[in-house]
């Protein structure tokens, strides 16, 4: 496509974004730490999911200083149902810096922002563009998606080499109004030029310079091709329950998956009654009754976890483990959707 056809479209996005524009929380100011927050919460997770976590989150750390500070189990707490959870993480490490070596001041440049931890390309493009009109793009995969099919290209957007020479396009055809564009794009992907279903190229205001829907393509485009292989994992996951009604929890590994959250105890594969029986015993428990209660699935980016839940009646607290209340487990034990997939 031509930079004056671009120019064309940029204007048309623009004036679509006012007039489309959802009226969601972090848009009823600039403020860079609402956008911020809004943005990493969005990364891999539906807008219906934060809109639920974005309120709570907002409510209970109002600003950079409080997130800095607030403990590890409280923030994930609050981040329970956004998943990702290394996300939260380095929001508090990033708030961190952002307290100690810019004295609480927000940085205001696509460079500082890259520095801080999980700020990516996009989303200091997104911060440095809507809270400071920065003429920096924010390419993600809406963005591949609509330039993809804006054009026709039938490149693999999942390759580095291709987002990259798709970013260096978007640089040239950057208005003035940089931060309006950028979230024109991302708003067109999110209500018109979908990743699933049809997309609604009859109320699209860049329809008629689009390829794909000239050409009837847009259920090819963008072409996606995975280049890593995903990996099963089976696991026995237990809801072990005390007498007095109480649930075992344990915190995972500080490393690795899911690091520093509360599991339900849980071993490896699947096995019969006995095993599972022994299994426990082995971690000095006293199971009087074993019964099955489901199985689960859940996605992570490159692992599929495949469960079988059980619920077991024990004698006595022990094992080593945390036992807590319903009550306390809602309250201030930060458990993972995928053990809310076996407890539920």
């Amino acid at each position: 496509m031509k930079t004056d056809a671009l120019q064309g479209i940029a204007q048309l996005l623009i004036q679509w974004f006012d007039a489309n524009r959802r009226a969601l929380p972090w848009r009823r100011d600039r403020e860079p730490y609402h956008v911020w927050v809004s943005e990493i919460m969005l990364q891999q997770t539906r807008v219906e999911a934060v809109m639920r976590c974005y309120e709570r989150f907002m409510r209970a750390l109002p600003d950079v200083q409080s997130l800095a500070a607030v403990e590890d189990d409280v923030l994930l707490k609050l981040w329970e149902g956004l998943g990702y959870y290394s996300r939260a993480r380095n929001l508090k490490k990033a708030a961190q810096m952002i307290v100690t070596e810019y004295g609480g001041v927000f940085p205001q440049t696509y460079e500082q922002l890259r520095k801080l931890p999980g700020i990516g390309e996009y989303t200091a493009g997104a911060i440095a563009s809507i809270c400071y009109n920065e003429k920096v793009p924010a390419v993600d995969g809406n963005v591949l998606r609509i330039l993809a099919r804006l054009t026709g290209s039938r490149d693999n957007v999942l390759l580095p080499e291709v987002k990259k020479a798709y970013t260096a396009e978007l640089r040239k055809l950057l208005p003035d109004e940089a931060g309006s564009f950028n979230e024109g794009l991302m708003e067109l992907g999110e209500l018109v030029c979908v990743p699933n279903g049809a997309p609604g190229c009859a109320r699209c205001p860049l329809a008629g310079f689009c390829v794909a829907c000239r050409d009837d393509l847009t259920a090819q485009l963008p072409v996606r091709v995975k280049q890593t292989k995903r990996r099963r994992e089976d696991k026995s996951v237990f809801v072990l329950r005390a007498p007095d009604g109480r649930i075992a929890v344990e915190k995972r590994p500080a490393r690795g998956l899911l690091s520093g959250m509360y599991q339900l105890p849980n071993i490896d594969g699947f096995h019969d009654d006995a095993a599972l029986l022994q299994a426990l015993e082995d971690r000095g428990l006293q199971p009087t009754q074993l019964r099955f209660l489901k199985d689960a699935k859940h996605i992570f980016t490159h692992i599929d976890w495949y469960m079988k839940g059980y619920h077991v009646s024990v004698t006595r607290p022990a094992g080593g483990f945390l036992w807590v209340t319903e009550e306390e487990l809602e309250a201030s034990c930060p458990l993972p959707t995928v053990f809310r997939k076996i407890l539920s």
